[in-house]
């Protein structure tokens, strides 16, 4: 892919974690925490897959961690462990929050709570930032 085409890919990939975020806030409020924490993950996955395609890198799965550990340029990230950190914690929203049969014998809705949803938003929008002076960065 030519350096311009992956730019303009990475920015649409940007562009709908973001949209993805604000409406895992929106979901936040309406009290819909279990999704807000899968469009929080989705958010993150999404934001990486923008950086590696600003660097005409080739993202492949869904793991965020996975996606930070193998970053080509891993210089490019400060403080890599807390990226690491933050991206285990939204991977583990990846199925559960959307299958009861991911969760014993309870439902999404039943087992993901406020405290969930705040924290999932918050790492979220740690990506979604840093993601964005990276870019810009380039």
């Amino acid at each position: 892919m030519s350096q311009s085409k992956s730019k303009y890919e990475a920015e649409r990939w940007w562009l709908t974690a973001k949209e993805d975020l604000e409406v895992a806030r929106a979901l936040h409020e309406s009290e819909k925490f279990s999704h807000a924490c899968f469009l929080s993950q989705q958010s993150a996955e999404k934001v990486m897959k923008a950086l590696w395609l600003s660097i005409d890198g080739d993202p492949w799965g869904h793991s965020i961690q996975k996606l930070v550990m193998q970053f080509p340029q891993p210089e490019m990230l400060s403080d890599v462990q807390k990226w690491i950190e933050y991206a285990g914690y939204l991977d583990r929203f990846y199925i559960p929050t959307r299958y009861p049969n991911g969760l014993p014998d309870l439902t999404p809705g039943q087992v993901y709570v406020l405290k969930d949803s705040l924290e999932a938003i918050e790492k979220a929008t740690f990506f979604l930032n840093e993601t964005r002076k990276l870019m810009k960065n380039e």
